[in-house]
């Protein structure tokens, strides 16, 4: 029979155990996935996985620390800080050069601000010793819009004789890809793959996946990612404008850089919100520091705005940014008092 101070003993660990979870879900609900399984990738290939993060909370957020319980998987995250609003995520990157084999890895992403918490990240994968690939991804790096590119790309394999890559699969209809087979040998084969970025592709970052289509029954598909930046003719820094939380009456101001190859002019913005306004210059430059000041109206809660940057390089040069806000009401006079301070829950930022 229990003696009373163990059965408290042990209520206390049960209440306390279940308090630290419920402190974890305020942390949790900034992530929409948790988990991730790479399936069958390539010795030496790149492989990564983007964990999304969210703050939809009125309090900053910050990562103190990523780590990982194995070597097979480096963590980092793009921010540590995250204003209310504000994306990031946490990079999961498979090491497929110095592992093998399946391999599975938990990842801890540690928040100190504002209040301790610990989310728990889980990635798996099999890394093929018998399928090489070399370089490990098909970076395209910089490109200009408009201009095509190409990347070539060495496949090995080393096993079954008969085995053969059937097809390769296209994530989109402005990449196109060539595959060569090389020479067979007491059961190894090469293939060249040439990968090509049509001169339609948008401008923005190039984050694909090629797959090769194999005839390998237990392992049919094998993805390849494809990166790269198309440069546009104006590019516009940051795309997102997080103006912060402000009460009516009040007014922020943050800028954004306007970059082109060759000197241009700024002639206005346009927005639907009058809210917002620019201080226009009037000197032509490849680079502006165009300033865009905020004035909250009375009208509380989430404000979200797509600003057009109109320039003198026609209309077929278009730069565009987002801008946001968050309205709040003036917060109730109070008297001062000798009470203890208690901090209460990450609130939760109404839209």
């Amino acid at each position: 029979m229990l003696k009373p101070r163990a059965v408290l003993l042990g209520l206390f660990v049960v209440l306390a155990s279940a308090g630290l979870s419920q402190a974890q879900d305020w942390a949790r609900k900034m992530f929409d996935v948790t988990s991730h399984d790479f399936g069958n990738v390539a010795r030496g290939a790149k492989t990564e996985y983007l964990f999304k993060i969210h703050n939809p909370f009125k309090e900053e957020i910050h990562i103190s620390d990523v780590r990982s319980s194995c070597g097979c998987t480096t963590p980092r995250a793009l921010k540590d800080t995250l204003a209310t609003y504000e994306e990031s995520a946490i990079v999961a990157a498979f090491n497929t050069k110095t592992h093998l084999g399946q391999r599975h890895a938990t990842l801890t992403v540690v928040i100190d601000k504002p209040y301790h918490a610990e989310v728990q990240l889980q990635v798996a994968g099999y890394i093929r010793r018998d399928i090489v690939i070399h370089p490990g991804e098909v970076n395209l790096g910089s490109i200009d819009r408009g201009t095509p590119a190409e990347k070539h790309i060495s496949i090995s394999y080393a096993g079954r004789a008969d085995w053969r890559v059937l097809d390769v699969k296209s994530p989109s209809s402005y990449i196109e890809t060539q595959l060569i087979e090389g020479p067979r040998q007491n059961g190894t084969v090469s293939y060249d793959l040439i990968v090509r970025l049509k001169g339609d592709a948008p401008a923005g970052a190039l984050n694909e996946q090629v797959v090769l289509l194999t005839n390998d029954e237990r392992s049919p598909e094998v993805p390849l990612d494809v990166e790269g930046q198309v440069v546009a003719d104006l590019t516009v820094s940051p795309a997102s404008l997080m103006m912060g939380i402000l009460q009516p009456g009040q007014k922020a101001t943050k800028q954004v850089v306007i970059k082109a190859k060759q000197p241009f002019k700024i002639l206005g913005i346009e927005c639907d919100d009058p809210a917002f306004q620019a201080k226009i210059p009037t000197d032509a430059r490849p680079m502006h520091m165009l300033p865009i000041t905020f004035t909250a109206s009375d009208s509380v809660g989430k404000v979200d705005q797509r600003i057009r940057v109109i320039t003198d390089m026609g209309d077929a040069v278009i730069a565009e940014f987002s801008a946001y806000a968050k309205v709040v009401a003036p917060a109730p006079s109070t008297t001062p008092t000798n009470e203890p301070r208690v901090e209460t829950p990450l609130t939760q930022a109404k839209k």
